[in-house]
């Protein structure tokens, strides 16, 4: 029996799932976005160098899907600041940083969109769910 194909796929769901729910709450609580997207980074590129010297192909395989993740990651926290200045993604007025973006930034709310229920109709920023 073949495991590779049950590791890459189970590891590709939970390193997608796990990085898109914690770059959302991380970039909320962040001061400085260059802090946690330099730990991405150095996460990302050393699990694909663990993933090249390892010989075991399921750890392997595991090391370098979630490696490219973390890197891919690291790319999301600056578009998900850019969703927040869009007011596609909530602000967190707590956070000095998204105080000082929902100053700048018209656009920017601190509704969540995506916790209400539908309306059947486009919602707004501004609207309250």
């Amino acid at each position: 029996m073949n495991w590779l194909g049950l590791i890459a796929a189970a590891t590709a769901f939970l390193s997608i799932w796990v990085g898109h729910v914690a770059v959302r709450k991380i970039e909320a609580s962040s001061r400085t976005i260059w802090v946690p997207t330099v730990v991405a980074i150095v996460l990302g590129v050393s699990l694909e160098y663990f993933s090249l010297i390892v010989d075991n192909l399921l750890v392997k395989t595991a090391f370098g899907i979630t490696g490219i993740t973390l890197l891919w990651d690291a790319l999301e926290f600056t578009r998900q600041q850019n969703r927040v200045k869009h007011g596609h993604a909530p602000a967190n007025p707590n956070n000095p940083r998204h105080a000082r973006i929902l100053k700048e930034h018209p656009s920017a709310t601190t509704v969540d969109l995506l916790n209400r229920e539908p309306t059947g109709s486009q919602i707004t920023g501004q609207q309250t769910p």
